[in-house]
């Protein structure tokens, strides 16, 4: 593939986040948004008894000073800008994900290609690593743990990437002997079978939430997490599908047509015989 068509394919992947992005930001606001202030509330009322009662030791050092970033702030201006930036660049690594994969998984259309990538990408960097740390509300676990909790989450972001990267090239080492779907199977049961071993090995967030803290706000933050991660991607794939479908679709039909009277001058230079 052509630098040009590279650099193409990466410019409409950051154009297809930063939409994606904007919808995300959407239904984060709407759907995300409440559950966090519900959270924050439930945290600032557990602390409010100390500091009604004078307790020195409960009081934070900082407390009394001015917030840098206001609430309102975070969940507008601050909520958007993350997004959109996430969007972005993992529209880019999406794109050159996509410069990659295509034409090498079968006979698929740019379009069944950008929903394969995005769907596998949705896949292996949020849904998997999502089932062993879930995601969790802010002002809920225990602060001195989050680097640890941090750590172990993108740990196994890039476990799940490796391992889908090699399933990908074990796949297409296998497809000649076992043929395309019983290669794809086996690919895809050794990817599912080392990470259900990584679960299992890897240590769990055991203070990742208070056991006080409401079930039903945790499993409803925890949701719209997971919603807004799918709607991104769902978002990315169909809108990069359709502007790299316009870009390669021209190319591959003047490709067609020079390949075709090619054909026809050859046969037309073809000696006659009787």
């Amino acid at each position: 593939m052509q630098s040009s068509t590279v650099r193409t394919l990466l410019v409409r992947g950051m154009i297809a986040g930063v939409v994606a992005g904007l919808l995300a930001f959407a239904l984060a606001y709407v759907v995300g948004e409440p559950s966090i202030d519900s959270s924050i509330a439930l945290e600032e009322s557990a602390s409010a008894p100390a500091h009604e009662h004078g307790d020195a030791a409960a009081v934070p050092a900082d407390e009394g000073e001015e917030e840098l970033v206001t609430r309102p702030v975070q969940s507008t201006f601050g909520l958007a800008t993350g997004v959109l930036v996430y969007g972005v660049a993992l529209g880019g690594i999406a794109s050159l994900a996509f410069a990659v994969c295509l034409g090498r998984v079968g006979r698929l259309r740019p379009r069944a290609t950008a929903a394969l990538v995005a769907g596998a990408a949705f896949t292996t960097v949020y849904l998997v690593p999502f089932l062993k740390y879930p995601a969790t509300p802010p002002a809920v676990g225990n602060p001195d743990t989050i680097g640890k909790r941090t750590t172990l989450f993108f740990l196994m972001i890039v476990l799940s990437v490796l391992v889908a990267v090699i399933a990908v090239i074990a796949g297409r080492r296998l497809a000649p002997t076992l043929g395309n779907w019983n290669a794809t199977v086996a690919a895809g049961g050794g990817y599912v079978l080392v990470m259900a071993v990584a679960c299992l090995l890897l240590p769990a967030n055991t203070d990742a939430v208070k056991e006080t803290f409401p079930a039903a706000l945790l499993w409803e933050f925890r949701l719209a997490s997971l919603g807004v991660q799918a709607l991104l991607w769902t978002a990315f794939g169909l809108i990069f599908g359709a502007l790299v479908e316009r870009v390669l679709r021209p190319a591959a039909t003047a490709t067609a047509a020079a390949s075709s009277a090619s054909e026809a001058v050859t046969a037309g230079s073809a000696p006659r015989t009787g």
